[in-house]
């Protein structure tokens, strides 16, 4: 019996520890720049994509996956007999889920195919959920179940300094009732449970931003349980620092990630953006 081969893509942010740790496969995403094009999180870091952001003159664009990308990594990981449980990018916020689904149809191998319905470390945490339970020695039918229930419970929100990135790049969805009134506003979005951006609130000035995070996460995640924490920035670490430090006086964190938001999401959001994305505990999930 083959073992469960896990794969994402690079819109999940995972920290190359992340990744070295449980083997995991990363499909990287397309930035582009004018004419040049970049494989994120390969040839564009997350640090020098912010410092381009600010000092080149075109907004960058993002190219999902083709199905061949992930035929060729679902032929190569399979090619012993193993299985493979891909998680993606929410389907509502990119075809890049579609690419794996029809190259999941293509090949002979054993592969489920999760919609997240999430983005950054809101992808990261299923996928981390997916790796632990093959870690484990979860069979495929329960490691799947399990990746699910994760999918289903996890919260992300996030605040940016701008809607302008999101609004250009045709990925504002439900926030778009935010725009033409955001003067000393900062806007606090979420991924709704369909996997669209939607408007979560909108608080005025800086000093409010925190605060409301850390109220959204109480609000949907109970702080009686352990829980799997991931606070990402897009070239915003004081704020991640404040934000991780106020979550710490309410949750037990049983795993905790802090990082950069990468190129293909950076490239949606702008710099200047902090979120979370919480989830109860892998042993939680396995108790539901």
């Amino acid at each position: 019996m083959g073992k469960i081969r896990i794969v994402t893509d690079s819109t999940a942010d995972l920290s190359a520890e992340q990744v070295e740790k449980y083997g995991i496969t990363v499909v990287p995403i397309s930035v582009i720049f004018g004419s040049h094009t970049y494989a994120d999180g390969v040839d564009l870091k997350a640090a020098d994509f912010y410092t381009k952001l600010t000092t080149e003159n075109v907004l960058p664009k993002t190219s999902q996956p083709s199905p061949e990308a992930f035929r060729q990594v679902y032929e190569e990981l399979s090619a012993d007999g193993d299985s493979i449980i891909s998680v993606h990018i929410s389907g509502k916020l990119s075809g890049t889920l579609n690419s794996a689904q029809i190259a999941a149809r293509e090949v002979e191998a054993k592969v489920a195919t999760v919609d997240s319905k999430n983005a950054s470390q809101g992808i990261g945490l299923s996928v981390l959920v997916a790796a632990e339970a093959a870690a484990r020695g979860l069979s495929f039918e329960e490691t799947e179940l399990l990746v699910e229930k994760s999918v289903s419970r996890t919260f992300s929100v996030f605040a940016v300094d701008t809607l302008e990135y999101l609004q250009k790049n045709g990925r504002i969805g439900k926030a778009a009732s935010l725009l033409g009134s955001l003067l000393q506003i900062r806007p606090i979005l979420y991924a709704d449970p369909e996997g669209m951006v939607a408007a979560y609130d909108k608080v005025r000035g800086r000093s409010q931003v925190i605060p409301t995070l850390v109220k959204a996460a109480l609000k949907t995640v109970s702080p009686d349980q352990p829980v799997n924490l991931s606070v990402v920035h897009s070239n915003n670490e004081e704020s991640a620092g404040e934000l991780v430090a106020k979550l710490k006086d309410h949750y037990e964190i049983a795993s905790l990630h802090v990082g950069m938001v990468g190129p293909a999401i950076g490239a949606h959001i702008g710099p200047g953006a902090v979120g979370l994305m919480i989830q109860p505990s892998f042993e939680t999930l396995q108790s539901f």
